[in-house]
């Protein structure tokens, strides 16, 4: 596995680095003092978990995640208790407060090396399948196929079909998981498309795709994810 360390203090990033390297399970750790260098080395290295702080020179740690076309897991490392729930906005893992214990630190990676039980697993949901919506008083059950785009709204994801935009108790990286990856494309962080529901592709100048669903709503495409679509989509 690949780490990346953001901190700008150069002693706490040694201190967390040595306590890191004891856990054992990690084959290559990258150092990083600033936010626009960890913009930098996260895009090309393409780790398997960042280690961020959130207090940097120049971008801070959301800026950072804001800035990246595809977020990896992240454990987050600050002396702030403050950022600790907007922090599962950003795929966080768990969030570590300094000064960090070598216990804490052992149990927070331990949940990326999760192995998940068969109880634990999740089977793909068909197209065809009805699924049961409820947001508050309303409820309705409606066919997978008919849902045009899931939007992430902090730990909710908002649905959308016919004229209802409702929210459900349920991460877009689950629900990402479960849904038809022929049918439905993760488009950038916050939000899945049904391409079926595709009716004009637009390329701007930085390769990124801008896409307008029949009904009109507008999904800009990450760079990577970009990519990724017209490999997918491309004869």
């Amino acid at each position: 596995m690949k780490a990346v360390i953001v901190e700008d203090s150069r002693l706490a990033r040694k201190e967390l680095m040595a306590m890191i390297r004891e856990v054992n399970i990690f084959s290559d750790l990258i150092e990083v003092a600033d936010g626009a260098e960890a913009v930098n080395v996260i895009q090309k290295v393409q780790p398997d978990v960042i280690f961020l702080d959130i207090h940097l020179p120049g971008m801070n740690g959301f800026e950072v995640l804001e800035a990246l076309d595809f977020v990896p897991p992240v454990i987050f490392t600050t002396a702030f208790d403050e950022y600790a729930i907007k922090s599962f906005e950003y795929n966080a893992v768990d969030y570590l407060m300094k000064p960090i214990r070598k216990e804490r630190l052992e149990k927070a990676i331990s949940k990326l090396n999760h192995s998940p039980t068969e109880q634990d697993r999740v089977e793909k949901i068909s197209v065809d399948q009805q699924i049961f919506v409820r947001d508050g008083e309303k409820c309705w059950f409606v066919k997978v196929s008919d849902i045009r785009l899931f939007e992430s709204v902090g730990n909710y994801t908002r649905i959308y079909f016919d004229d209802e935009k409702p929210l459900v108790l349920k991460s877009l990286s689950y629900l990402e998981g479960i849904l038809d990856d022929q049918r439905f494309f993760r488009a950038n962080r916050q939000q899945i498309m049904n391409v079926h529901f595709v009716d004009k592709i637009s390329t701007g100048f930085n390769g990124k795709l801008k896409i307008i669903l029949v009904t009109g709503e507008e999904v800009m495409v990450s760079r990577r994810q970009s990519a990724e679509f017209k490999t997918l989509f491309s004869l």
